[in-house]
């Protein structure tokens, strides 16, 4: 298929950063890796290190980038700008080595704008969905034939990898609003799939997160698209705001409501796959299959479906496309069945993800059980929200709450897992704890029966136990 065409009237309006000898702090993360695999494709000298190794360190080996295990000044050689995202603290020994010698330091979000420039760019954001749907926008436009460069968060099971250096006019990229570093891009199509409060250390309120969407979507191009939730509320709030701020901008919305430009009015659940129906205000009607479950997914498919009419391209092909999505890593990713107990595993760390996923699950389940393993993720959005982490935990059958796994956070007093497992036992819910997340496998093989779903939960390392919960099954 060829590319479709661009508004007339589209500027450059970011101006390339030199890239050329780039070095990441952190480069085996899920962002920067793949940042660093398209320039290395693009013919970048690229080097970096990160504090273990891993696969995705391999990869990028593979690819000829220099990679070291460990942060240490002189790693940096002759870098001519040091690439760091907001993980990276203050006094990492190669970003003050970096300081020191005046070398350029880049953010990852102005890296990634870099990239974008000459190119449609299409942004996906929102509090939850953003890698799934642009994991759905990468694998339908690639399946099209428009060999789309993309950046994701997460590796596509189809490619294998998060990002890709297409030669087509297309890129779509994962925008990031936990450290407002997607107000970097000036993308032909955004979307907005939800806006809700969360990333505690950087918004202080709901308002300020609003202020923050509203300011992306003003970055949109003359000539632009908006694809937004028509479902959810603080999407809601920010098109009420959009339409005495941006009354020009060109708005599409998506969702089960009547008013919706594109309404989704039929998801049809077929073990884990599903059928979509949506009608178009046009008059319109799309059917398309999905290989993946849930009414979740569902409307992550047809904002993708969204952005495709935006671009120009067919809804009938781009509905056909979107079957050949299989998922992403960590996004309700099956990772095995032992004695007729499936297991799954979700990055889900926030409220409406723990709901949205044992949704999900429950319709895929039948007759068995759902047990939830989950692992809190940072102590600030356990202490904001853990109320209602556990509250989405109790429609599990049985919830297994493992304790808070810190990632960059020290501890703090009197913000425990226990707040979360009080909140689902207050509503309902069975719950046990586990501090100990060796006996985490052992425990769920003793509770798990024939036709059980068994879905591991967080952003930690929680992920690492579906294997080992398949093994305890097994020996039992």
């Amino acid at each position: 298929m060829a590319s479709p065409a661009a508004p007339a009237d589209r500027p450059a309006t970011t101006p390339a950063i030199d890239l050329g000898s780039p070095y990441f702090v952190g480069i085996g993360g899920a962002g920067m890796s793949g940042l660093a695999k398209i320039l290395a494709v693009r013919g970048a000298k690229v080097a970096g290190s990160d504090a273990k190794d891993s696969t995705a360190l391999l990869a990028l080996r593979q690819l000829g980038c220099q990679v070291h295990v460990g942060h240490a000044a002189e790693n940096l050689g002759d870098a001519t700008c040091v690439v760091v995202s907001s993980a990276i603290r203050a006094d990492n020994r190669e970003l003050t080595a970096a300081q020191e010698r005046g070398i350029p330091v880049v953010h990852r979000s102005d890296a990634l704008a870099s990239l974008m420039v000459g190119r449609r760019a299409v942004a996906v954001a929102g509090t939850h969905g953003k890698t799934t749907t642009t994991s759905m926008l990468a694998v339908s436009l690639t399946s099209l034939g428009l060999d789309p460069s993309f950046a994701i968060g997460a590796d596509l099971n189809e490619a294998g990898s998060n990002a890709h250096h297409g030669d087509g006019e297309i890129f779509v990229a994962e925008a990031d609003e936990s450290d407002r570093s997607f107000l970097k891009y000036s993308p032909e199509v955004a979307v907005v799939l939800n806006v809700e409060l969360d990333h505690h250390a950087n918004y202080a309120s709901l308002d300020e997160v609003l202020d923050a969407f509203e300011a992306f979507a003003h970055r949109i191009v003359p000539g632009g698209t908006l694809v937004v939730s028509a479902d959810d509320p603080g999407a809601g709030a920010l098109r009420e705001r959009l339409a005495a701020s941006a009354p020009e901008l060109t708005v599409v919305t998506v969702g089960e409501s009547t008013d919706a430009d594109l309404q989704i009015v039929k998801v049809e659940p077929q073990g884990l796959a599903s059928k979509v129906t949506v009608h178009a205000a046009n008059g319109a009607e799309h059917v398309f299959d999905l290989a993946v479950p849930g009414r979740v997914n569902a409307s992550n498919a047809v904002m993708a479906l969204a952005v495709g009419r935006a671009l120009g391209i067919d809804p009938a092909a781009m509905g056909g496309a979107l079957g050949k999505y299989q998922g992403v890593r960590r996004r309700f990713q099956i990772k095995g069945e032992a004695g007729g107990v499936r297991v799954v595993d979700s990055y889900a760390h926030h409220p409406t993800e723990i709901a949205a996923d044992l949704e999900t699950a429950r319709g895929a389940v039948g007759a068995g059980r759902v047990i939830a393993v989950f692992q809190p993720h940072l102590f600030s959005r356990t202490q904001q929200l853990g109320t209602e982490m556990g509250r989405a935990l109790a429609a599990a059958d049985i919830a297994l709450v493992m304790d808070i796994y810190a990632a960059r956070e020290d501890p703090q007093p009197g913000v425990t897992s226990h707040i979360i497992a009080h909140s689902a036992l207050d509503n309902g819910g069975l719950v046990r704890m586990e501090h100990s997340w060796s006996e985490v496998p052992a425990v769920v093989a003793a509770m798990a029966r024939p036709m059980d779903l068994v879905l591991t939960m967080g952003a930690g390392d929680v992920t690492l136990l579906g294997p080992e919960i398949l093994e305890a099954i097994n020996r039992r």
